[in-house]
Order: C-alpha cells, then structure tokens, then sequence
C-alpha cells in the first residue's frame, strides 16, 4: 500500500512547536513519572504524516525501546475492523441491519431480560427482538464481565464470556450467551459489551469462511496491514511490547521518580497468550497491530473508503456507519449503563462500530461534528475528523484505558496544534 508522505506540519497547517510540547508532556507527565512505559504518536493531516514520534520503552525489563514498528495489543481498537467486515457483507446484500439476530443465532430466540436472580436467573420477555443494528451500536443488551455492576456481569465473568485470552470458540461464547439473560430490552439503553464479537462470529456464519481468514481476504491483505493479526508470530516476537497495569498508587504520583513505582507487567511479551493463534478469535478486542499499519486503515476511512485503489465500503456506508445511531439522537450519557466504557463524553453518540461526535461544545473539548473515534483497553487510541482532513493514533501498553485522561490531553493539544483550519 502506498505510503503515506512525511511531512512538516507547517505544511499542512499545524504547528511543529506545538507537537514539541505534546511529546515534553507525554514525557513529563507519563513517562518521566513511571506512569507510562513508552509512547508513540502519529497525526496524520492533508494527505501526510506531520508528526511522528516514539519515546521511552516498550519493554521496560529488558529495555527495548519503543520503535515505529512496535507492535501493540490494539484491544477494542479491533472493533471499527469487524464492524467494516460486516459493513461489506451488507453492501453485498447478504444482510440488513433490522434482521433480528435470531434469524442467524436461532438459539437466541427467547433470550429474556434480567428480573433478578443470579442463576438460575428470573427474566421477562424483551419488548422486542434483538435486531443486527443494537449489536453494532451496542443497544443490544449485552454485557462485559468486566462491567462489576450486576449479577449479569458476575455470569459473564463466571464463563469468561468475552475474554480476549479465554479458552474456546467464538461458537462456544454464542452457545455460552444463549443462557445468559439481557441486561435490559435491546434499543433501551447503550451498554459497552462483548456485541462486537458477535458480529465477528456473523461475519463468519454469513461469509461461509472463518471470520479471521474474511478479515484478512477483504481488509489487511489488500490494504498490505501485514502487522495486524490475532497473535504474533514468531518472528516478530522481538517486536512486540510488555503490556502493564497502572497502579493507582503509584500512578496518582506526579513526582514519582522509580520508573517502574505506577506500572505492574501484566503480559510478558515473550510469555504472552498473543505469541501463538487462539481459540477464540475475538472481534472486539482480540488484533495486535503497528500505529502504521492502524493509520493505513484509517487512511482508508478518511479517504470515503478507499485507499490506493482498494475499496473496502461505499463512501454512502461510511456516512451511515459514522451517523449517530443511539435511539431518539441521544448522546452516550443519556444512554448508557455502562461503568466503563471507551468514551464517556456528553455531546457523543455511537455509530456502527464507533463513537461519533455530535455537538463538540457539549463535550467541552475542541474537535468537530462528525469526527469518529475508539480506543483500547491498554489505553491505545484513535480518531479521524473528516471535516480536518485528520487522523491521530497514540499507542502505548497500560491497563486500564481510564487510568489517567490522556485522551482528553490529547485531543485538546492536537487540536491546538491546527494553525489553518478547515472550518
């Protein structure tokens, strides 16, 4: 795939100094104080790379520094790739997003709605079927164990339903959700959740190949994404990062001067499940990737669809994957249930496989309507402002992505760093 132009950010109406001081305070504040191992940081804007930089570790015990060609757990990052996926099976017209789920998972017909109980569980009837659009918006009423808010969620964990590195099929989870009772009637509330692995698995089910082969077939083979798979083979195992847990201790400390004082290693990339192909091939969160092979994608996406002659969707089905799809027009906060979430802003409301930016004044942070966006559990991140002709995606490898608001950080200084805008 063509190669993106490196560039000053001069040329493309950004400022150099500017990116100076995001890269001074991802390092004063995150990486200085042990918060963070290493970081990498692409902006992409008008057709080139204005900025990219790598700073501190990747492995902090061996002290292998970050690279830029790292590869990272992307994590939830995974979810705008299996979302596309499915997105050309609708193109094809061999799907439509108001077919209830249980025209395809037969065994999720009478799927009930929690009443109480924490199994066998009490339900009642939903007020509707779960239709294809509530898995992609998460309006299905799904779970993630993880959540630690409800007897649902204590199910889920029971079975490690969703868990990138658990045993089991994609099948195994379907049948496993068949017994679970929804958290609330799909279309009522927006409840972050293992939905996205469910369409992984339609994907597969639909396609008539295995989910994992459909996603190499369609979107990273022809786009040449050759770092991004669901484990790391061997001979790139040199390249691949420690992931760390953030300790809330040592993490809330600005002046910590022990490097390793806030981090915890959680995955040693040399022992680590994601060096050998699993089970589970997870749609929501299971991909390992390079920042470049990410930025291709979202090239991809920016560009209506189509990069260097590869066309994954329609620039008519990018609009409606990138339109608020949340009942009523609401924004996340007015419906959502979950704890967690990649995103928690007022003034954002969630498309089809990513958070969408409605009212950029309700979010308190400059950007754009229509900017779109999502991130990882190992706080990994990205977005694309169509209306900028921007993309910025920013690696690193800690657990959990709410440890600190670096997001928020980020936005707002990249967004300073614009001295031509578009608007």
């Amino acid at each position: 795939m063509l190669a993106p132009t490196p560039d000053t950010p001069e040329s493309a109406g950004m400022s150099k100094a500017a990116f100076d001081r995001i890269e001074n305070h991802l390092k004063t504040r995150y990486l200085d104080s042990g918060r963070f191992p290493g970081t990498q940081l692409l902006v992409y804007r008008r057709g080139k790379v204005v900025h990219s930089a790598v700073q501190g570790f990747a492995d902090l015990e061996r002290q292998v520094p970050v690279k830029d060609d790292t590869i990272f757990r992307i994590y939830s990052m995974t979810k705008p790739l299996t979302s596309v996926a499915f997105m050309m099976l609708l193109e094809e017209g061999r799907v439509a997003l108001d077919e209830p789920v249980h025209k395809y998972i037969p065994e999720w017909k009478n799927l009930g709605v929690f009443v109480a109980g924490t199994g066998p569980f009490l339900t009642r009837p939903p007020t509707r079927p779960m239709q294809i659009v509530d898995l992609l918006r998460h309006t299905s009423g799904l779970t993630y164990g993880f959540q630690q808010r409800s007897n649902v969620d204590a199910a889920y964990r029971d079975k490690k339903i969703g868990e990138v590195e658990k045993a089991g099929t994609l099948q195994t989870m379907i049948e496993d959700l068949a017994k679970m009772p929804l958290e609330f009637s799909p279309g009522e509330a927006w409840n972050y959740s293992v939905a996205t692995d469910v369409i992984g698995y339609l994907v597969g089910l639909i396609s008539g190949k295995p989910f994992e082969q459909f996603l190499k077939e369609r979107i990273l083979n022809p786009l040449g994404m050759n770092d991004t798979d669901f484990f790391v083979p061997a001979d790139k195992a040199h390249r691949f990062a420690a992931c760390y847990s953030a300790d809330p201790q040592g993490g809330m400390n600005f002046h910590a001067t022990d490097r390793k004082s806030s981090l915890t290693l959680q995955d040693d990339p040399a022992k680590s499940s994601f060096l050998t192909p699993p089970s589970f091939i997870s749609g929501g969160g299971g991909l390992c990737s390079t920042a470049a092979d990410y930025l291709t994608f979202c090239r991809a996406l920016l560009n209506r669809g189509e990069l260097g002659g590869v066309r994954l969707l329609g620039p008519k089905t990018l609009a409606l994957m990138t339109s608020n799809h949340l009942p009523g027009g609401r924004d996340l906060p007015e419906m959502s249930r979950s704890l967690f979430s990649e995103a928690a802003y007022n003034g954002i409301g969630f498309g089809l496989g990513f958070s969408v930016t409605m009212d950029a004044a309700k979010t308190l942070i400059p950007g754009s309507a229509g900017e779109y966006a999502w991130g990882g559990a190992a706080t990994t991140s990205f977005w694309i402002d169509p209306a900028e002709e921007l993309i910025a995606i920013f690696m690193t490898q800690v657990l959990p992505s709410s440890a600190y608001p670096l997001r928020r950080e980020l936005r707002t200084m990249i967004y300073a760093a614009i001295t031509d805008s578009n608007l």
